[in-house]
This record gives C-alpha cells, sequence and structure tokens, in this order.
C-alpha cells in the first residue's frame, strides 16, 4: 500500500502504518478552523451562541464560484440571496478588490441569475449568460465596466446561449446552444420547434440509451459551438453544423445535472476551438462510454478527433506561451467503475504527442487545477479525507511539491491570475466564502464574509476524527459532530449519518441538504464514517466495493460506531439511529435488513431491489460492472447483496424489524420513486413501524425551501419519537 499521510491539525495519521498494524489512533483529532481558515476573522461578539435553525441554513447567501480578472486585481462572483418563496428569490453578480481596500459590490441587479462569467482578455467588460426580460431562453450579455450602465444583451439565438468564452484578441465569443438534429441554422431550430410544439400528441420516442438524467428526460436536442463577434447585432455561425460528428447516434455533450458541456477553449492562435463530446453515448446501456478531445476552425467544417480510446477528458486549458494543452482525465477501459481525477499536458498542436500525466506520483483525486503566474506550474487542489492540499507541478512533468495551506476546511474553485490565487472557502463552520491564498505561506485571506453576522450568534462545533483498521485491514476514517450546547456530563443518543456517491466522502464542509450542525441541534452527537468507496483516499480504497457494494461499507459504518462509543463517554449506544441519502440510503436499507443494532432509520432517495434499480435508473451499465456481472446471470452480489431477498432475515430476528422513515422526490431518475415503494410495500407488509413522504415537485434532492424546511422537521421528529 502506498504511504499517505493527512494532516488534521497537528496530527499526522500514516495510512501506511495503520494498514500494517492493528493499533488504532490513541485520541481523536479535531478538525477546527484554526487562523485563515474559512470561518470570517472577525465577526460580531455574541453573548449567548444558540443552537442553528432551518432558517440560518436556508437564508444564509450562497456565495459562487471565482472568476480573476486578467490582472489579478479583481474577482466577479455570484451571490444567491434565498428565500422560502422561491418568486423572493435573487441572484447577481458582485465585484471585489482582491487587495481588500473596499467591500463587494453588486453589479447586477435582476432576479434571475447570471451564469458562465468571464473577463475579456483586456479586463474592460464580462460575458455572462442569463435570461432576462422577454428572453424565451437565456443569452449571452456583455456588461462593460469601465463605460458603465446595463449589461447588453449580443445573442438572439432562438435555442439559447450558454457558457461564453473570449477569443484570445477579445473580438469574438464561442458559446454553446442545443441544436435539433439537421438544424444548420437559427431558422431551420426555429422551424423545428414550432413543428414539434404543434404536434397533436405528446408521446415521447427512442430508439436507444440513454433516455433520461437526473430529473430530465432527453430529447433530440445536441449541443453545439456558435462563433460570433462580440457585438450586439453580430450572426452566430455554427461550428459544427453539417459535421459527421454530430450527425452520429452517440454524439453528445458531457452531461452534468446543469445540462450538457462542451467545455471549449480557443486556440492560442486563436483560429480555432478545442472542445470535449463523446461520440459513443449510445453504448451507455451496455459499454462504457469516452468522452475525447476535438478540435475545430472558425471556418467550421469536421472536427478533428485529438484523443481516442476509453479515457475521459475534460476542462482543457491552454498555457499562456501556448506550448501546452493541459485537462483533466479520468482512466478507462480497465474494467473498473472508480478512478481518480487527474491532469495531463499536451504538446501544443499536438500532432500525435503522447500525454503527461502529471499526477502520476499523486494517489489522490483532484478536485481543481489552475496555471501559476509563472506559466509553467501547475497548482492542484486535491481531496485528502475530509480536508483539501495542494501540490505544484510542472507542465512538463516532474516531480509532485506539496505546497502549505493554513487551516481547516475545504477549498474549491481555484482561480489564479498575476500571482493572485483565489478560492472558495468553507467547512462545517461557515459556508463557502471567497479567500485570497498566499502561495509561500499558504494563509487564506478573507475576501468576502457575507455571513459573518449570523454565523456569530450559532453555537456551532468542529468535526472530530480518528481512523480504525477495519476487519478487512484498511484505515477508515470516522468524523464525529457534538450538538449545540453540549455538555459533557450528559449522555447523548446518536445519529449515524451515511454519505451518498458512494465516491464523495464525508468533508469538512458545509451543506444544506445535509447540514451536519442542523441534524445534531436537537440533541444528537453525529457518528459518519467514510467508508470503502469514498473518494478522498487513496485509489484503491475507492474502487474497493467493486463487487462488494453494501456489506462491507456497513459493516465499516458498524465498526465506526462501535469505535466511537468506546472513546466518548457521553454517547448512550442503546439510543442510536441511522439516516442516509442515494447510496447512503442504499446501505440504510442493508442495516435494516441485516442488524436490530439501531431504533430508528431513515432513508431517502435508496435502493432496496438491486434488480429494479438497474432496471428502472437512469445509469445502468456500471451497476452491472459493480456486481460482477448482468442481473439477468444472478450472480453471488445480485443474490447476496440485495436488501429485498433478506426479507425473511425478520423472522429469523437479524433484520427487518426496525422503523423506518422513507422519503423520496418523484422525479429522481437516478434511484427512481418505484424503489421507495417497494421498500414501503415490504415495511407495511411486515408490519414495521413506517412514515412514507414522497415530494411530487422534487427529484434526487429536496431543493424547494418549504419542502426543505418540512423534511428537516419531519426528521427531527421521527428521531424524538424513537431516540427521546
Amino acid at each position: 500500500m502506498r504511504r499517505l499521510i493527512l494532516s488534521f491539525g497537528c496530527v499526522l495519521i500514516d495510512f501506511a502504518a495503520f494498514a500494517a498494524a492493528p493499533e488504532i489512533l490513541a485520541a481523536p483529532t479535531v478538525i477546527e478552523a484554526s487562523a485563515g481558515a474559512s470561518r470570517p476573522a472577525t465577526v460580531p461578539t455574541v453573548a449567548s451562541p444558540r443552537a442553528i435553525t432551518h432558517e440560518d441554513v436556508w437564508l444564509m447567501k450562497r456565495v459562487g464560484a471565482p472568476v480573476l480578472s486578467p490582472d489579478g486585481t479583481r474577482v466577479v462572483f455570484s451571490v444567491t440571496d434565498p428565500a422560502y418563496d422561491p418568486k423572493d428569490q435573487a441572484s447577481d453578480l458582485w465585484l471585489v478588490a482582491t487587495d481588500g481596500a473596499s467591500p463587494p459590490r453588486r453589479l447586477t441587479y435582476s432576479r434571475g441569475p447570471e451564469s458562465g462569467a468571464t473577463w475579456s482578455p483586456d479586463g474592460s467588460r464580462l460575458a455572462f449568460s442569463a435570461r432576462r426580460d422577454s428572453d424565451e431562453a437565456p443569452q449571452v450579455y456583455l456588461l462593460n465596466l469601465e463605460a458603465g450602465g446595463e449589461a447588453e444583451r449580443i445573442t438572439q439565438l432562438s435555442t439559447g446561449a450558454r457558457s461564453p468564452k473570449w477569443s484570445p484578441d477579445g473580438k469574438r465569443i464561442v458559446f454553446s446552444s442545443d441544436v435539433y438534429p439537421g438544424a444548420n441554422d437559427d431558422a431551420a431550430n426555429q422551424r423545428a420547434a414550432k413543428e414539434r410544439k404543434n404536434r397533436p400528441w405528446t408521446a415521447r420516442v427512442y430508439d436507444g440509451f440513454p433516455i433520461r438524467y437526473w430529473d430530465q428526460w432527453l430529447d433530440e436536442r445536441r449541443p453545439s459551438l456558435f462563433v460570433q463577434d462580440a457585438r450586439a447585432g453580430a450572426a452566430a455561425r455554427d461550428l459544427l453544423a453539417g459535421s459527421q460528428l454530430v450527425a452520429k447516434r452517440g454524439f453528445a455533450g458531457r452531461l452534468s445535472d446543469a445540462g450538457q458541456s462542451l467545455s471549449a477553449a480557443w486556440t492560442p492562435d486563436g483560429d480555432g476551438v478545442v472542445f470535449v463530446a463523446t461520440a459513443d453515448r449510445d453504448r451507455a446501456a451496455y459499454a462504457d462510454t469516452s468522452v475525447q478531445l476535438y478540435w475545430v476552425g472558425l471556418s467550421g467544417g469536421e472536427p478533428q478527433a485529438l484523443t481516442s480510446g476509453s479515457d475521459e477528458f475534460g476542462g482543457p486549458v491552454f498555457t499562456p506561451d501556448g506550448r501546452h494543452l493541459l485537462v483533466s482525465f479520468s482512466p478507462g477501459g480497465d474494467g473498473k467503475n472508480y478512478h481518480h481525477s487527474r491532469v495531463a499536458s499536451f504538446p501544443w498542436p499536438m500532432q500525435g504527442a503522447a500525454r503527461v500525466d502529471l499526477t502520476a506520483s499523486l494517489d489522490l483525486s483532484v478536485a481543481d487545477f489552475v496555471l501559476l503566474a509563472d506559466g509553467r506550474t501547475v497548482l492542484l487542489a486535491a481531496e485528502e479525507g475530509a480536508q483539501t492540499r495542494l501540490f505544484s507541478v510542472p507542465v512538463t512533468g516532474g516531480p509532485m511539491a506539496p505546497r502549505p495551506l493554513m487551516g481547516t476546511g475545504v477549498i474549491s474553485s481555484l482561480a489564479a491570475e498575476a500571482g493572485r490565487i483565489v478560492a472558495s472557502s468553507e467547512s462545517a463552520l461557515s459556508p463557502p466564502e471567497l479567500v485570497e491564498i498566499e502561495l509561500a505561506t499558504g494563509a487564506r485571506k478573507p475576501l468576502t464574509r457575507f455571513n459573518a453576522e449570523r454565523l456569530a450568534s450559532l453555537d456551532l462545533s468542529p468535526l472530530e476524527s480518528f481512523v480504525v483498521t477495519s476487519a478487512l485491514g484498511r484505515p477508515v476514517e470516522t468524523l464525529v459532530l457534538r450538538p449545540a450546547g453540549f455538555d459533557p456530563a450528559l449522555r447523548y443518543p446518536v445519529l449515524v449519518v451515511i454519505h451518498g456517491g458512494p465516491a464523495p466522502q464525508f468533508r469538512d464542509a458545509w451543506s444544506v441538504r445535509w447540514n451536519y450542525q442542523l441534524l445534531a441541534a436537537p440533541g444528537y452527537v453525529l457518528v459518519m464514517t467514510n467508508y470503502s468507496g469514498s473518494r478522498g483516499y487513496t485509489e484503491a480504497f475507492g474502487q474497493a466495493i467493486q463487487g462488494d457494494p453494501l456489506k462491507t461499507p456497513a459493516d465499516e459504518i458498524n465498526q465506526g460506531l462501535d469505535e466511537a462509543l468506546r472513546r466518548y463517554s457521553f454517547l448512550d449506544g442503546t439510543r442510536v439511529a441511522a439516516a442516509g441519502a442515494s447510496y447512503g440510503g442504499h446501505l440504510v436499507n442493508w442495516l435494516q435488513a441485516t442488524t436490530t443494532r439501531y431504533r430508528a432509520f431513515i432513508s431517502h432517495a435508496g435502493l432496496v431491489n438491486l434488480d429494479s434499480q438497474w432496471a428502472t435508473s437512469d445509469v445502468i451499465y456500471h451497476r452491472e460492472v459493480g456486481n460482477g456481472g448482468p442481473v439477468w446471470e444472478q450472480g453471488p452480489v445480485w443474490r447476496e447483496q440485495n436488501p429485498v431477498r433478506l426479507a425473511g432475515n425478520q423472522a429469523k430476528g437479524t433484520g427487518w424489524r426496525t422503523p423506518m422513515l422513507l422519503t423520496v422526490g418523484e422525479n429522481d431518475f437516478r434511484v427512481p420513486l418505484n424503489n421507495t415503494l417497494e421498500n414501503w410495500s415490504f415495511h407495511q407488509r411486515l408490519q414495521i413501524p413506517s412514515r412514507l413522504i414522497v415530494f411530487p415537485d422534487e427529484n434526487h434532492w429536496i431543493l424547494k425551501g418549504e419542502n426543505s424546511r418540512f423534511w428537516y422537521r419531519e426528521v427531527e421528529s421521527w428521531l424524538a419519537q424513537w431516540l427521546k
């Protein structure tokens, strides 16, 4: 096992040592917000901090990712001002100077959000996408920061425009829009849209997979790239129109919950665009798919494939001298469901040259990367357990150098220009705010403090951490959080919270959907284990659940609970509940089938039947890869790690006996409603106390304010019923 050392506060955890010896850490590490961390350095003094409420969590301002000006002196970012009533919510662009000499100021004043903000090369203008006034679809707007005034709309496509990128000379922009098959101009797209609108029937018709993604039914539209002069009234030209690439059944952009992305980047000479796309998405039902790099010239024509094979690429970035192309990538084709995200460098022009894996020696997943001011060094942010670490490496490859990063909590959305480095910083004690990172020391200088006053009134607890060696010899980390008003003389009920994914591990971070502090506030100590499959550790650890999706992760969750009960005398081991969503819900349902040690369960969007989950989810092939073969072969995993097949455990007294709260969004296509309904039916048939809550207007997550408040209230009531 590769040696991997994590630093939490002042304690070093050597994972290699844990793999070799059964000893357990003598004391937990407290993950506190120290100097330079994401919690604001200056906050008002409050005499008696109080427990957090849902209103505190929901109404805190949500600060978006930073976008640095070319000279590094200014940062543009979005701020969402939440409200329980959607019509009262607003989101706008703000500006702050990196020298901290003045407070942030608001740039836009529309209720609709702006997205994809980007600076012109000379730093005088901002381009962004928004839907305003009479817009039927989002369009690209330009805001002149020198002249002032209102932003001006410069695109007018019926299919909309998003993700603008400036040409190197600042004269043109390239952007994305979703177009109809065979429509080579906007008039053709308008005719296609009108024809579909006038159809007397509303059926969806498919000849291939996939048909859905998260909460959207996919239609025949595909993303394309347009280029136009950066001025109002200029004509936009579809660079991919009529090409063989877009005519392929498997052509698509990289799917995300925000839509399809082509991640375009201008070539250094401004004569073309590099983008990412898949040409084999139609294989998704029976094989892995790949995302490749392509180049297309400004005159359009057939795009040139720059890469091939089974890997997946994203986020192309050119070095300032134009000699190298940097990309994120994940390997494929080896039969593994999980790989770390990595960074590679290609010489430019590529001309068949092999890539250099800049992160070959780093057994951590890269969350983000940027180029430093010298144009020759890449700065990486990698996930390491609950924290983030920084590393640097030459663009041509070489030794990976650790960089200091003061404080705790995670950073994301790195931005670097002209020697300045800005990022989003958050922790379990604070939602994201913007900070400047001093490269030499790793100190974090706050640039925004939108939530400082509200945070100052709250009694918030830092995360604590310990590591145990699992029954299979793996070092497994568990996080613990105490409730507001904690009294060591009391004994507290325990809520075991189980993360989803399975890859996204518990981090020292803030969440609205499953907020640590809010879950603990009624008087529960949270115990949260980063079980096998979590990505913040070695790649082998992330891959370990292939062929073992539920049993070992659940065993490790139980072992983390056992160790927490041994370490903390204030935990009441007779009053324990478990809760999880998505993959966490899968594991809650597995615990229901295999143990009676918990007093209550909460399962949100969790599968209870491997067979029906495979057949109805929006993604299917990786499930049979992970479970050892097609569902119809009914190999060991399909038979032995399927909770519904263990319903007979109730008669044996080893499972299917614990009261459960089941919640689900009706528009969830990742873990569709049918699995929760099956689960509910089993509980009712077995006469297990249970409660079912279906949100007809939610998807995989509970995203609406009043629905979220209701969900938290129901969770609190359910736990109080069975633990207090």
